[in-house]
């Protein structure tokens, strides 16, 4: 008797966990098969879909397997066109891999990581080439205005309001000099989601204007050139012996002043080979004639600071040379 009663316990348990399943797999067909889409301030179409699960990829980014080429494939729509598809153009730029996937947001021509406790990105990245950086008539960056970004929840954006009467500009991430094929694509780098706050005096207007320009020149050396931009937020020992991590932060939403920032690059030859740069500037004023390389930098060194991984589909052996130093690897 006693043992009829455990089997039809047993049948009722497996019979409520089966209904449960069957029952959470239809829930999620329905969210999954849901073509739920809104249109942002600039008039892109964007569908709402479900979190990405704990280590999942970013599917509509993922290239198909073509052996690995490491040069745009032939049968591709060529990067610059009127009307770019977006699905293709983001896979172009993150074609390298994802240095993380922490509120990551797709815009027309390139892809940020949004910090929504600092109200500044983790990190930018941009796919440039020397067809994308040059002028382009009809698009002109002074027609351009500083936007809040309507795509993040309000708690968590940056105002105007929070830059004006702070001392601090309003520095690009994504530089606007690098978007020049498009108007929208210009407007776009004018969202605050890709600001950060930079002294203006000796660094935004100077020697991160010069690193910026230096970017673009590249495009003359490589035929693509990917490049990703972050702040930093670094210790400091303090006068008590002790090691603190402080910044600055302004504005009714607290928006924070990074310490430094850093750009890491890899620019790719016609014959396929591969060359990194990395550099972290310090967030202040700068003498205009210190040269670049001052401020090179081991890549791992910026990727433990930030908690990044930079263009982890790339095996370091196949980086020709890092920082204008031939690695041991080729």
């Amino acid at each position: 008797m006693v043992w009829r009663t455990a089997v039809r316990g047993g049948l009722l348990i497996s019979i409520g966990y089966a209904g449960w399943i069957a029952g959470s797999l239809s829930e999620r067909n329905k969210i999954l098969n849901e073509n739920v889409e809104y249109t942002d301030q600039f008039g892109s179409v964007l569908r709402k879909l479900p979190g990405l699960p704990i280590f999942a990829t970013v599917s509509a980014t993922s290239l198909p397997d073509r052996s690995d080429k490491l040069i745009p494939f032939p049968d591709e729509e060529p990067l610059v066109s009127s009307k770019p598809k977006v699905v293709n153009r983001i896979s172009q730029i993150m074609r390298f891999g994802f240095p993380g996937l922490d509120n990551v947001r797709s815009l027309d021509d390139y892809v940020l990581s949004y910090d929504r406790r600092n109200r500044v990105a983790h990190w930018v990245f941009e796919h440039l080439t020397e067809q994308t950086v040059k002028r382009i008539e009809g698009v002109d960056r002074s027609q351009c205005q500083f936007t809040e970004d309507k795509s993040i929840h309000p708690y968590f954006r940056s105002l105007n309001s929070d830059y004006r009467g702070s001392g601090y500009d309003r520095g690009h991430l994504a530089a606007a000099g690098n978007h020049r094929t498009d108007q929208k694509h210009i407007e776009q780098t004018f969202l605050l989601s890709n600001m950060a706050p930079q002294v203006g005096e000796g660094f935004n207007r100077s020697s991160w204007n010069k690193l910026e320009k230096h970017v673009r020149k590249l495009t003359r050396k490589y035929c693509n050139v990917y490049v990703c931009t972050g702040p930093l937020y670094l210790p400091r020992k303090e006068a008590d012996g002790k090691t603190y991590v402080k910044y600055e932060v302004i504005g009714a939403n607290s928006v924070a002043v990074p310490t430094h920032f850093f750009k890491v690059i890899v620019g790719e030859k016609n014959d396929q080979t591969l060359e990194m740069e990395a550099y972290v500037m310090p967030n202040q004023p700068i003498s205009d004639d210190t040269p670049l390389n001052v401020f090179q930098v081991p890549p791992e060194s910026i990727e433990r600071a930030a908690g990044l991984l930079f263009f982890d589909r790339i095996s370091r052996d196949k980086l020709r040379c890092i920082n204008g130093r031939k690695t041991t690897f080729v």
